[in-house]
């Protein structure tokens, strides 16, 4: 515990906090729009939110301390869309039978090790193209909410640039006190709107079904594994950490397993909001980021536990302040991303290939950007691979 309290540090406490704030700004809205489709009392709401609360933070800071490595847990987000239409159709109780199935099948997957030999084989340069294609839209929601607030995100995005010139470090949370600010002085803060209440754990008992295993848990495992493990250990990989794959999924399967009862609908390594914990903006020493990751797991635990004062407060906030908090503190890890990607020539197409479908947000036949792009930069990859003619050695002269 002495070496936790000495590797602290500012930049890596507010990485992880920000990183906390940014999955409850956006996914979170996913829940709420699922739990109001599916006309869900606000006691299972409340239970909801605080089962992937307590799960992401209980996993997190376990994982992070035992590896000391910024291992970020969120809920599943492609998993939360799922939910938008499935969850009336079905009803809460077969859903938690298939969050059960899910995270059985999940956790066959991590014991097996079968992830870590998938992930050895990924190519860096689609590894790197499909983390920068993810981050790309938080990037430029900064520059979409300027006509909104343009004092409010001019002032963010002007302290931004002014800090990575003089302090990078604490780029970030300069920013974050200036829109604070300019908000709280301005009296853009709709104070009305602030409420406090605590989360109160409801059981909700499970039923299975073979129509919610096959249209529910099947594909909340497929885009758990596409659309969150894969990306999140990418992250992982491109900033050094070559933590495996396996304990990871294991043990968020075994969260979700005892959490899916109170609503939890799965709990996965996060990718978006990983990149501000492992980046240089956390702290410059790699080994001294998994601080940011147990703040942020502190900040879910707070979070999780202020259900109702939690969902006020984000709406109390303007939500020009959470995009361009959300972009700003992702630059970095965008810039770093786009590097490597194109770094190596001759996979630079299939880098670029990964980004841009990745950055596009298509979806098709049921599967997220996250993994058309790296599906197609993976056969980029093989073709231009392929065609490469094999170097042909000189002949041996003899004399």
């Amino acid at each position: 515990m002495k070496n936790v309290f000495k590797d602290c540090s500012l930049s890596a406490l507010v990485a992880g906090m920000i990183a906390t704030l940014i999955s409850y700004a956006g996914p979170l809205v996913l829940i709420f729009h699922a739990a109001k489709s599916a006309t869900l009392a606000p006691e299972i709401l409340s239970s909801w939110v605080w089962a992937i609360s307590i799960g992401s933070a209980v996993l997190g800071a376990l994982l992070s301390l035992r590896y000391r490595v910024p291992v970020v847990i969120a809920w599943s987000i492609p998993g939360s869309a799922l939910l938008v239409s499935a969850l009336p159709q079905i009803g809460i109780n077969q859903a938690i039978g298939a969050y059960l199935v899910a995270n059985l099948i999940l956790l066959v997957i991590g014991v097996s090790g079968a992830f870590d030999r998938i992930i050895a084989r990924l190519p860096g340069s689609i590894a790197a193209g499909m983390q920068a294609g993810i981050l790309f839209s938080f990037g430029i929601e900064v520059f979409r909410a300027l006509p909104v607030q343009p004092a409010l995100v001019l002032s963010m995005f002007i302290t931004y640039i002014v800090m990575r010139r003089v302090r990078p470090r604490y780029a970030v949370a300069a920013v974050l006190l200036v829109g604070g600010a300019i908000t709280i002085f301005g009296g853009q803060l709709r104070s009305e709107l602030l409420e406090f209440g605590l989360a109160t754990p409801q059981w909700i008992a499970p039923e299975f079904s073979l129509s919610a295993t096959l249209n529910l848990a099947l594909p909340l495992v497929l885009v758990a594994l596409t659309g969150q493990f894969m990306p999140g250990m990418a992250v992982l990989r491109n900033a050094g950490y070559n933590t495996p794959a396996s304990p990871i999924i294991s043990a968020s399967a075994i969260g979700g397993i005892l959490l899916a009862p109170f609503g939890c609908h799965g709990l996965n390594l996060a990718a978006v909001t990983a990149s501000l914990c492992t980046g240089q903006e956390a702290h410059e020493d790699p080994r001294r980021r998994y601080i940011a990751a147990l703040a942020g797991s502190v900040t879910y635990l707070l979070f999780g536990v202020a259900g109702a004062t939690l969902v006020s407060l984000f709406a109390a906030f303007p939500s020009a302040l959470i995009a361009a908090l959300a972009g700003l503190a992702l630059y970095g890890a965008i810039s770093d991303a786009l590097v490597r990607s194109l770094a190596e020539t001759k996979e630079r197409d299939a880098g670029l290939f990964t980004f841009l479908v990745t950055a596009s947000g298509v979806s098709f036949l049921g599967m997220s950007s996250a993994f058309w792009g790296l599906a197609l930069g993976l056969l980029a990859h093989l073709i231009i691979v392929a065609r490469q003619p094999a170097p042909v050695e000189a002949p041996t002269v003899r004399h």
